[in-house]
Order: C-alpha cells, then structure tokens, then sequence
C-alpha cells in the first residue's frame, strides 16, 4: 500500500473549496484539480459526512490512515 499522503498534498488539491462540504464535493473537487490516487483513496476513506473547514479533512483523513 502506498503512503497516505499528508494533509499539506490533500489540501493543495482541495484549495477554493466552499465549506461545509460534504465527501463526495470533496472528491469531485480533488479530481478536477488532478489529485492523485493516493489523494483520492484518503478522501474517499473519510467519514460521509459534512466538513465545516479544512482542518476537518485533514483530521478525518489524519484518523482513517489509522
């Protein structure tokens, strides 16, 4: 398994996000801004929930590598 990538390489991708926004937003953003799988795979094994913020992300990303 590749490595999880951190939350500086996530949030590059996620940058102009509207928040709250929820994990498939989060997704589609990601993809648009030509994230990487290993950025993908981190975001689709978050929580399908609401993020009010970025630091949210990164945290449930921070917990699901775990």
């Amino acid at each position: 398994m590749a490595d999880a990538p951190n939350p500086i390489q996530i949030q590059k991708f996620l940058g102009g996000v509207d928040y709250p926004a929820t994990r498939e937003t989060l997704l589609s953003h990601a993809k648009d801004s030509g994230a990487d799988s290993n950025v993908l795979d981190a975001l689709g094994n978050i929580p399908d929930k609401e993020y009010d913020s970025p630091t949210a992300v990164s945290s449930a990303v921070s917990d699901a590598k775990g």
